[in-house]
């Protein structure tokens, strides 16, 4: 085994594995391939091992038209209400924390949505992550059980915009807002290397 190209292609994922807010929206992701990308998270390290969280596939049309309105898109694009009708995602996993198992799911959540969306966009997925939502409307509308707790929402789709890495300057009050520019692509600002060890 060459470790060599096995850490490239990693670290290529990784820089590919881009927020996605825009979206093919004639493209369904099939529902065995939402399956395969769950599966992944259960091959991730769990705190104490208690592996607490589970996963509500969304991919009909009435539950997604339900639930894009209870989602925040961009929280620097404030004028952007959201990606529009034929650019809305293909499908929906809506990570919960199973409370029956603990309070606290530690670092899993992380660790279980890295897995995921490195997957989607191993297959060419797209996905944005999104933490602000309406979790009480959220699991009304998806009759979820008094003991499932909404965390995450990961929204998946074939992309419709790219998305491009760009280097910050390394000052202390560097911009690290993400944005748009007119032709449409959208920059994300990132630290350098030797910003992030310590000397």
């Amino acid at each position: 085994m060459d470790t060599q190209i096995n850490f490239d292609s990693l670290r290529s994922l990784l820089k590919s594995n881009r927020t996605v807010r825009r979206f093919c929206g004639d493209k369904a992701v099939a529902p065995d391939t939402l399956r395969r990308l769950v599966e992944l998270a259960r091959f991730t390290a769990s705190g104490r091992n208690a592996q607490p969280l589970k996963y509500r596939i969304i991919s009909a049309e009435a539950e997604k038209e339900a639930i894009f309105p209870l989602l925040a898109w961009a929280g620097y694009f404030t004028e952007w209400p959201g990606p529009d009708a034929d650019e809305r995602p293909a499908a929906y996993l809506v990570q919960c924390l199973d409370t029956r198992y603990g309070d606290n799911c530690l670092c899993d959540d992380g660790l279980q949505l890295e897995a995921i969306t490195l997957g989607a966009r191993s297959l060419g997925i797209g996905s944005c992550i999104i933490k602000a939502f309406n979790a009480p409307k959220l699991s009304e509308s998806l009759n979820l059980s008094e003991h499932l707790k909404p965390r995450y929402v990961v929204a998946l789709g074939y992309p419709a915009e790219q998305v491009k890495i760009e280097d910050m300057d390394g000052s202390a009050d560097a911009d690290f807002k993400y944005y748009r520019t007119p032709d449409g692509v959208h920059h994300v600002p990132k630290r350098l290397l030797d910003e992030l060890i310590i000397s």
